[in-house]
Order: C-alpha cells, then sequence, then structure tokens
C-alpha cells in the first residue's frame, strides 16, 4: 500500500503535540531548579586542610598526557570511588596507581576546582615535567 493510499490518522503523536503546543503557548512553563553537576560538601564538614598537589605529567606515558593528584590529604580515603566520581564529573577517564589518583588530559585546573568544591583547602598545582 503506498503513502499516497493511506488514510490520514489524527491521532499521530506530532499532531496531538502541535495541538498541546498551541493550547500552552499562552501560559509560563514551570521552572525548573537548576541542578549542580558536582555536589557540594556539606556545611558542617570541616574543610580538609592537609596538602594536595595536581600537576600534569607526560614522561614515562608514550607522550601521552596525564593529570596526577597526590599528596596527604588523599591518605584514607577510598581512591578507587574519587576515580569514579572525578571522571563522571569531568568527562574524561581516570584510574588509581599506587596511592595517586591519575586522569587523562590536562585537566589540572578542573580537577583542582573540582576537589576544592569537595572541601579540599590546601592544593598545588604542581610544575610541569
Amino acid at each position: 500500500m503506498s503513502s499516497e493510499n493511506r488514510p490520514r490518522d489524527a491521532s499521530k503523536p506530532l499532531t496531538s503535540l502541535s495541538a498541546l503546543r498551541d493550547a500552552l503557548a499562552g501560559e509560563a512553563l514551570p521552572s525548573q531548579p537548576e541542578r549542580e553537576l558536582v555536589p557540594a560538601r556539606p556545611a558542617t564538614q570541616k574543610p580538609i586542610t592537609a596538602q594536595l598537589v595536581v600537576r600534569f605529567e607526560r614522561a614515562g606515558r608514550g607522550g601521552k598526557t596525564v593529570t596526577i593528584a597526590e599528596g596527604p590529604a588523599l591518605a584514607g580515603r577510598k581512591l578507587d570511588e574519587l576515580a569514579r566520581e572525578a571522571a563522571k564529573a569531568l568527562g574524561v577517564g581516570a584510574r588509581v596507581e599506587a596511592s595517586t589518583l591519575v586522569l587523562q588530559g590536562d585537566q589540572c585546573e578542573r580537577l583542582a576546582a573540582w576537589f576544592a568544591k569537595r572541601g579540599f583547602a590546601s592544593i598545588t598545582l604542581g610544575t610541569r615535567s
């Protein structure tokens, strides 16, 4: 059966949606609350004052660039969870090597800002090697 011979159906989804759009044209849309991509630390939690170094590294990685986060501030933390959360928040690959957090690409500033939102107070951007 060709499309010319088919009867037109008034209950098609787009037809009903355009009618609904026309009916709602004069009404204001309800506002959506803005969602925060990275959850801020709770107000009752004290800032983490231990040193955290975020640096850029390329040596020994086949020319690939990575961002390294290391220092006493990460001691005693669940690094696997931190890597997963950082990867999701920043949209990059992340893993744990020894006691350091390794992210793919040059993400120094973005990672430092992400750690700052999570309550890390003493963040140092390290030298490039």
